[in-house]
C-alpha cells in the first residue's frame, strides 16, 4: 500500500520530542494513528543516536503475552538502557486491561518519553484526564486532508477531478486500494459500523444498536442543519424507531465522544456570547456518508460545508455557528487572536445565490475577515472586502 507523510503531525510529534508530557495520539479507526507512530519512530532513527527505542504493538502476537500489566510494565524496565535517551511506544494500548497504571507508574520515574495510540472507542479525550494523573498532550489525527489526498494521487494533474473524487472517497485511506467503488465503500462500512456496532457497544454496555444506528444515519443525512435531541427524537418515532430525548442525547455524546461526529455550538455574533440551543454536528468524513447513505439526498451545498468545517478543525481552530440577528453565518473560526466569517456554497454562479451567500457577511460590522468558499473553480477575487475562494483551492492548501 502507498503511503506518504504526514508533515504536520509528524512536525507536531517532532516539537513535543522529550518533553515531560504522555504523547496520546487520538482518531477514529484507520484514521493512521498507528502509521504516523512509525513515521515518527523512523524519523527519530534516522537524526539520533544515543536513543533506545522501545516498542510495543499489541496487534502482534509477538507482545500477547504482555497483556498483563505487570508484565508490560517489567517488559520496559527490563528494556531501559542508561546513559540514552528512552522512547517508548504502545500501539493499541487499550488491548492491556489496567494500562493507565503501567503508563503512569513509568511516567512518574521521568526515564521514558512516552507515546500511546489506542482504540478511538477506548481512549477517548472525555476519559484521558482520568487516565493519566500525569501531564499528557493529546495528537488528534484525522483522516486524509484533500491536501494529503493530493499527494496520495500526484499522478494525477486535475485538481478537479481528485476534488470530486475526494468528496465521495473521503479521507480513509485504507480503502484507496481497492479499486472498485464497492469494494471501496465495503471497507469503510465495515470501519463505520466496527465503531458503531462494536466498540461504542462495548465501551457503554449499550443492549440495543438499532436506535443508535438509524441517529447516526439521521445525523449523516442532515449534516449541517440546526437539531436538537428532542427534533431528533420526534423524527425517529415518525420513523418507527421508538427512543427518548434523553437517550437521544446521550448516544450523540457517544458519538462525538469516539469522533464519528464534531458538534458544533451557536455564537451570537452581536451579543458575543455562546448559545445553549440547537447545534449542528459534522461527519469526520464525507466518505462513510456516501459509503452508508450512498447517493440519497446528496446535497453538494452541506457536503462541502462538512468538507470545510473538519478542515477547520483540522487546522486547529475552534469552529462555531453564527447568528447575527436573523441571520446565519455558517462559520465563526477562532484561533487565539484569529477570527474569521465564513460562508460555503456549492454553486455562486447566479446573482440571486451570490447576495444570498454575502448579505449576512456584509451585515457584520467589525473589521475580522470574511471569505465564501464555493465551487467557483475561478482564482480567488474579492466583493466589497469579502475574499471568495474555490473550495478545492482552499482545501488543498498545505495547513
Amino acid at each position: 500500500m502507498k503511503t506518504i507523510i504526514r508533515e504536520s503531525y509528524l512536525d507536531r510529534l517532532i516539537a513535543l520530542r522529550n518533553t515531560p508530557d504522555i504523547k496520546i495520539i487520538t482518531g477514529i479507526r484507520r484514521s493512521g494513528k498507528s502509521r504516523l507512530m512509525q513515521s515518527y519512530i523512523e524519523y527519530l532513527k534516522a537524526n539520533f543516536e544515543d536513543i533506545n527505542i522501545i516498542y510495543i504493538d499489541f496487534i502482534d502476537l509477538d507482545y500477547e503475552n504482555l497483556k498483563e500489566y505487570h508484565a508490560l510494565h517489567t517488559y520496559v524496565e527490563e528494556h531501559y538502557q542508561a546513559g540514552k535517551d528512552n522512547y517508548l511506544f504502545v500501539d493499541e494500548v487499550q488491548m492491556c486491561p489496567n494500562f493507565e497504571l503501567v503508563i503512569n507508574s513509568l511516567y512518574s520515574k521521568g526515564k521514558y518519553d512516552i507515546y500511546i495510540t489506542g482504540s478511538n472507542a477506548f481512549l477517548l479525550s472525555a476519559d484521558l484526564a482520568t487516565l493519566f494523573t500525569g501531564r499528557y498532550m493529546e495528537i488528534h489525527v484525522f483522516p486524509f486532508s484533500f491536501a494529503e489526498y493530493s499527494k496520495y494521487y500526484s499522478d494525477i494533474d486535475d485538481r478537479d477531478r481528485l476534488f470530486d473524487e475526494y468528496a465521495i472517497k473521503g479521507g480513509l485511506a485504507g480503502s484507496y486500494v481497492y479499486s472498485t467503488e464497492k469494494d471501496r465503500a465495503d471497507y469503510i462500512r465495515e470501519v463505520y459500523q466496527t465503531i458503531v456496532t462494536r466498540d461504542l457497544v462495548q465501551k457503554y454496555s449499550m443492549p440495543d444498536t438499532l436506535v443508535l444506528q438509524k441517529l447516526s444515519e439521521f445525523l449523516m443525512d442532515n449534516v449541517g442543519n440546526l437539531t436538537s435531541p428532542n427534533k431528533i427524537t420526534q423524527t425517529l418515532k415518525a420513523n418507527q424507531t421508538e427512543t427518548n430525548h434523553v437517550t437521544v442525547g446521550k448516544y450523540i455524546k457517544f458519538l462525538c465522544n469516539a469522533f464519528v461526529f464534531y458538534d458544533v455550538k451557536r455564537y451570537d455574533i452581536q451579543g458575543k456570547k455562546y448559545l445553549e440551543s440547537s447545534e449542528k454536528f459534522y461527519l469526520c468524513d464525507t466518505g462513510i456518508r456516501y459509503a452508508v447513505l450512498g447517493s440519497r439526498n446528496m446535497d453538494y451545498g452541506r457536503i462541502y460545508e462538512n468538507m470545510v468545517c473538519i478542515e477547520l478543525l483540522r487546522r486547529g481552530y475552534e469552529v462555531y455557528v453564527g447568528k447575527l440577528y436573523q441571520n446565519e453565518i455558517d462559520f465563526v473560526a477562532l484561533k487565539g487572536s484569529e477570527k474569521i466569517y465564513i460562508q460555503v456554497s456549492d454553486n455562486i454562479s447566479g446573482q440571486e445565490t451570490f447576495a444570498r451567500e454575502c448579505s449576512p457577511l456584509l451585515k457584520i460590522r467589525d473589521a475580522y475577515p470574511k471569505m465564501i468558499i464555493a465551487r467557483t473553480k475561478h482564482p480567488e477575487y474579492t466583493y466589497e472586502g469579502v475574499r471568495i475562494v474555490d473550495i478545492a483551492e482552499w482545501l488543498g492548501r498545505e495547513a
